[in-house]
């Protein structure tokens, strides 16, 4: 290998680090948001829902595409709601291609004759995918607030009564609440992506919102005012993450946003690996689209101080940092061999162990996400070590197929809405296998990370000729993350 080439090797691998390490310092600094947001008492102006006079008229939106399995569970669910009929209205925007749209026209025409204001809505076509039917239903809505559920989600009979209050308050745009898992102990799979929603749900939406830097509305389980969504230019289909999109627009133009923490509304967790993929290529692409699409404009805002677009910006390079783990990563047995072969570069090293640092800090923000759910006892603080680690493993096991779906979202390439199939999986004794909105196709990614999986298994064997196991728990976790999502994606078929 030529000195030029290893510094080369070393540029990239150190700026990766470097990036790694100021979005943990930027993790760090919401922690302490968070924890000083926890012992606040802060009041908040709310309408008096007992005053007829104070309550708002209402519309739910609940955008669905081939629900079959769910599409019943969501519409009983709904029904339930605690809300004046006279101020409620429902909308089921339909998008559905199959039998399913049948089963959902004969569920609302039952409720229609309970007295609920309830209509079936469809398109001719799919035009803008979810962006495109919450804007069409947006046209005739009644509603002066518009409430969102996506179909896998149960809001609590009372959800309105304790959002709606806060709209008193003329400058919220957005009241969002935090998500919680009906089957978060379904799985090892379910388990770390309850883990890794639960700390932006705790730590990253309160540390923003706190301090009032952005925070985004979630797609779902959330309600806007409705001029706010036309102020802020209307919902736009040109990302796979068009809640990100409208509400940065949104908190440009100076509405803010409210964040409940303490109002859970509980949902499905994937619990195949081919629809964890699919949902989280759309997440991490639609991320770096609205990076692309946006971030000139958090930087050259004059309204807003230069903490909120430090944190914005952040923000927005969310779903990048999967690029620099995987280059990190990648780089890491030439970084091992450089170390090896030129000993006046040691110094580089010691500099580089930035990201034991960041791995630190991760480690501390995420125990106090974990702990404000789980709790702090000492058999939670064993449990949340092993989740942590297992965590990162499979995180970094991810981060060929998210690094691919930042690329293209970085690059401007379009792409399909691609929804995440619904399961009706609520505990152990219910089954996957049969569902008929499966992709029935092997990743092609699965290739590269079974070739990844024994690539660090060489890292790890590197250790043993070079006497040097710095890297070698890193290795071991990177060879054990691109393991499991091989493993699983080759057997997770329905």
């Amino acid at each position: 290998m030529g000195l030029t080439i290893a510094y080369i090797i070393i540029a990239v691998y150190s700026l990766a680090l470097l990036l790694i390490f100021f979005y943990s310092l930027s993790q760090l600094n919401l922690l302490l948001n968070y924890l000083g947001h926890k012992r606040s008492n802060q009041e908040a102006p709310k309408f008096n829902l007992l005053d007829p006079k104070e309550i708002p008229f209402v519309t739910i939106q609940l955008p669905i595409y081939n629900e079959e399995y769910v599409v019943e569970r969501l519409l009983e669910n709904i029904a339930q709601i605690e809300y004046p009929k006279s101020k409620l209205e429902i909308q089921v925007l339909d998008d559905s291609t199959d039998d399913s749209v049948h089963q959902t026209a004969t569920m609302i025409e039952e409720l229609a004759k309970t007295g609920l204001d309830i209509k079936h809505i469809r398109r001719e076509n799919r035009e803008g995918f979810k962006a495109g039917a919450l804007k069409e239903g947006l046209e005739i809505a009644k509603g002066e607030f518009i409430a969102i559920f996506d179909a896998d989600f149960l809001p609590g009979k009372d959800w309105l009564k304790k959002t709606v209050p806060y709209f008193k308050d003329e400058e919220i745009g957005v009241v969002q609440t935090r998500w919680g898992h009906i089957n978060r102990d379904y799985s090892t799979l379910t388990k770390i992506q309850a883990f890794a929603l639960d700390a932006h749900f705790t730590l990253e939406q309160v540390g923003r919102n706190s301090k009032g830097h952005f925070i985004n509305f979630n797609g779902t389980a959330g309600i806007w005012r409705k001029t706010c969504i036309f102020d802020a230019g209307n919902w736009e289909g040109d990302t796979l993450t068009e809640d990100l999109d409208l509400s940065y627009r949104a908190q440009l133009k100076n509405w803010k946003f409210k964040y409940l923490e303490d109002v859970e509304t509980p949902a499905e967790l994937p619990v195949v690996i081919s629809a964890a993929r699919s949902q989280q290529f759309r997440w991490n692409k639609g991320g770096a689209e609205n990076f692309r699409k946006t971030v000139q404009s958090v930087i050259r805002a004059k309204n807003i101080p230069f903490k909120t677009k430090f944190h914005g910006v952040m923000h927005l390079l969310n779903s990048t940092m999967f690029l620099c783990v995987f280059i990190v990563a990648l780089l890491s047995i030439p970084m091992l061999y450089i170390k090896n072969i030129y000993g006046h570069l040691d110094w580089v090293f010691e500099v580089t162990s930035f990201f034991i640092v960041s791995t630190i800090i991760l480690f501390v923000c995420y125990w106090f996400t974990y702990k404000s759910i789980q709790g702090s006892s000492l058999d939670n603080f064993v449990d949340y070590i092993k989740l942590f680690f297992t965590f990162f493993s499979v995180a970094l096991g991810f981060s060929l197929h998210n690094t691919v779906a930042v690329l293209e979202g970085h690059m401007g390439k379009r792409s399909e809405f691609v929804r995440t199939p619904k399961f009706n999986i609520n505990n152990l004794a219910d089954s996957w296998k049969g569902n008929k909105y499966l992709t029935k196709k092997l990743s092609p990614n699965m290739v590269l990370e079974f070739a990844l999986m024994v690539y660090f298994l060489f890292g790890m064997y590197s250790a043993i000729p070079l006497n040097d196991f710095g890297l070698f728990p890193f290795h071991f976790m990177l060879f054990l993350g691109f393991g499991f999502v091989f493993f699983k994606s080759l057997t997770a078929k329905a």
